[in-house]
């Protein structure tokens, strides 16, 4: 994929125009957006476009998923769009919709000042890793100009971590960038750095808290108040909240002083502020947090590693969906600078193996050539710990599949905690998060306990996937069909139940001869009034490119079986059924236009694939009104998929119907 620019314009105009978007970041795989309505988004034809992989809407975000390359759409996304500062809209922030929950605000806080750093802290990592990894064989020493230019390239963006999260942070609040490089400045500042309580020497001018957990010796003061000193390095938590109170200052302060003043007053009082009331306040405070943060996610693992991995590396890919899986980044951060090492987040890392041992399931017993194709490609993004298109392209749409990769993922992350596999850097993804294992104990059976999670990981993920993953009639569907499932149902439909009716177009069209089929007339399966396809409105079905038909109108949320047949689809949002009849007829009866988009809300299904039915026996039930209040159209097509194979097709059917009446007579 090479035409970003086009793909740009498209996502741009698809999420409603760049007037709809507040700010756009990006991370491995995804472009976030945070929209001023989601509704005015077209979800549907987003996820069917080409370099679109799906659109997750999670986290109070909006989520494009991209792939590999989205840090090249994005690029051309934010020039598309005119978005300033890096995607971000600076005077929208704090404009949050009120329905917005806690947690959807705190994922789109962390990701948003996280994800643009993302990779340099994953490179840094590495860079990191391979210096402890040259002293660990033995090819340098840690005295050699070599490891000591190495480890100050990994080490420094993690260092001067406040710095680097004072511009994220203001990008996100909306304040001047240099203002949030300045504050993150201040708090590591030699001299400042000098003053925490492990580098200072000499008596304290007095101790607060005294004989408590919060004992707090003190060797400056600011104003005569008293400056509890913190380490400030590699902190997290102290600098967010100060850039959070900087933009309501910085935001008030626009406000009242006079615009001749207002280039350098403004950062004037704002730093002259946040500053001192950080070292004063801020810092103190969220320090303690950030302890007691680590110190809960200590106890966690403690209590049993091997527990805590099993649930943490089993839902991993489940949050990952979502986009949650940010919540834990901040967390291992806080442990590296509290603990010098993370044993939470490092219990994820056999997931991306798991994810790929499911990925190599599916393409050995799937015979389509596309899915193979997207498969291979997908199973070496997930080497490298990308595991999106894997999951949305090949594992999701598979449920059974996805959840055997969640059970070896599982059972990987309960491995790494038997083994005590500890991150001492935040390092890459996948096969590159080997360096972060390594502590100054070097290669140790932690270390060698994380390759045997990750290969178990990813054998379970297989063996389980090859047996439980697929049932004959899975097998039989997917190579019959021979198309990757899609995470878009409608696509997943059309494909489904036209298959047959294609399936020999292989050879030339003059050669194709129509498979014998014996007439039959089709009842109505549900009360209502009936519609001409063609004023359906719907192209596909009013085009009949999917086969002939009528629609109906109901009258009542029912669905009887037309025929005496086989059930061949019920959709997981049991909004479409799939029958094919005795005598060879192909049904699709598709209740309602874009019902998909409910997830099964309101429906209620009483068959199941390859069950035998009978004609006048109930399939599906769904709520008439509720569906209508919520803004869809009911009317209900029923279409004969092969119509091809037939000579002619009559609708006898014009105005109301009752379950029972003869509507279509095919010969």
């Amino acid at each position: 994929m090479k035409d970003y620019d086009s793909l740009a314009k498209k996502i741009v105009k698809l999420v409603g125009g760049k007037d709809n978007v507040k700010s756009v970041v990006h991370c491995a795989t995804r472009l976030r957006f945070k929209l001023r309505d989601e509704k005015k988004a077209n979800t549907e034809e987003l996820k069917d476009t080409e370099g679109v992989v799906t659109v997750v809407q999670s986290g109070g975000q909006y989520q494009v998923v991209i792939g590999n390359e989205v840090a090249d759409v994005y690029d051309h996304v934010v020039k598309v769009g005119g978005f300033p500062d890096g995607g971000t809209v600076p005077d929208d922030y704090g404009e949050d919709d009120e329905k917005t929950s806690l947690l959807d605000k705190f994922i789109d806080l962390i990701s948003g000042i996280f994800a643009p750093a993302l990779g340099c802290l994953a490179a840094t990592g590495m860079i990191k890793g391979l210096a402890t990894i040259l002293v660990t064989t033995g090819l340098v020493t840690k005295t050699s100009g070599t490891y000591v230019i190495l480890y100050a390239i990994g080490d420094a963006f993690f260092y001067f971590l406040p710095i680097i999260l004072g511009l994220s942070a203001a990008k996100k609040f909306g304040v001047d960038q240099f203002i949030g490089l300045s504050i993150g400045a201040a708090l590591v500042y030699p001299t400042i750095v000098a003053l925490n309580p492990t580098a200072v020497t000499g008596k304290p001018l007095f101790t607060l808290f005294a004989n408590t957990a919060l004992s707090s010796p003190i060797h400056i003061t600011f104003l005569k108040i008293p400056v509890i000193m913190m380490n400030y390095t590699s902190s997290v938590i102290p600098i967010i909240v100060a850039m959070w109170i900087a933009s309501k200052i910085e935001r008030y302060l626009k406000k009242v002083i006079p615009s001749v003043v207002k280039t350098f007053l403004v950062p004037f009082f704002t730093l002259i502020v946040v500053v001192p009331l950080t070292l004063l306040v801020v810092g103190p405070v969220t320090s303690w947090i950030s302890d007691g943060l680590a110190a809960g996610a200590s106890a966690l693992y403690n209590l049993s590693p091997i527990v805590t991995g099993a649930v943490i590396g089993g839902l991993w890919q489940i949050l990952v969906i979502f986009g949650l899986h940010w919540g834990l980044v901040p967390l291992a951060m806080l442990n590296i600078q509290n603990l010098h090492y993370d044993p939470i987040l490092v219990l994820t890392g056999a997931a991306s193996f798991a994810q790929i041992g499911a990925v190599l399931a599916v393409i050995m017993k799937v015979k389509s050539k596309k899915v193979q194709g997207l498969g291979w490609s997908a199973f070496l993004s997930g080497i490298f710990g990308i595991t999106e298109p894997a999951i949305y392209g090949i594992t999701l749409p598979r449920k059974k599949v996805f959840a055997m990769s969640c059970i070896g993922a599982g059972i990987g992350g309960a491995l790494m905690g038997l083994f005590g596999t500890k991150a001492y850097m935040v390092g890459g993804l996948g096969v590159f998060l080997f360096p972060s294992y390594i502590g100054a104990s070097g290669m140790d059976m932690s270390v060698y306990g994380a390759l045997i999670s990750w290969v178990v990981a990813f054998a379970v993920a297989l063996g389980l996937s090859l047996v439980f993953g697929f049932s004959k009639e899975d097998l039989k569907n997917e190579n019959a069909v021979k198309e990757p499932v899609s995470n878009n149902a409608e696509p997943q439909l059309a494909t489904a139940m036209v298959s047959s009716a294609t399936a020999t177009t292989t050879a030339a069209p003059e050669t194709v001869e129509k498979e014998k089929v014996t007439p039959e007339t089709i009842i109505s399966p549900i009360k209502g009034s009936t519609v001409p396809l063609s004023d359906v409105k719907d192209d596909v079905f009013a085009s009949e490119a999917l086969g002939k038909g009528v629609a109906i109108l109901p009258d009542e949320g029912k669905v009887y079986s037309p025929v005496d047949g086989t059930i061949t689809v019920v959709f997981p949002t049991k909004h479409a059924i799939g029958i094919n009849s005795k005598n060879g007829a192909e049904l699709l009866i598709h209740i309602g236009m874009d019902t998909v988009q409910l997830e099964g809300k309101g429906f209620t299904s009483h068959v199941e694939q390859g069950q035998e039915v009978h004609q006048g026996e109930l399939l599906t039930e769904f709520d008439v009104d509720g569906i209508t209040n919520q803004g869809y159209d009911v009317t209900t097509p029923i279409i004969v998929t092969n119509s091809k194979n037939y000579n002619d097709i009559d609708v006898l059917a014009d105005g109301h119907v009752e379950p029972g009446d003869s509507i279509i007579d095919l010969k």
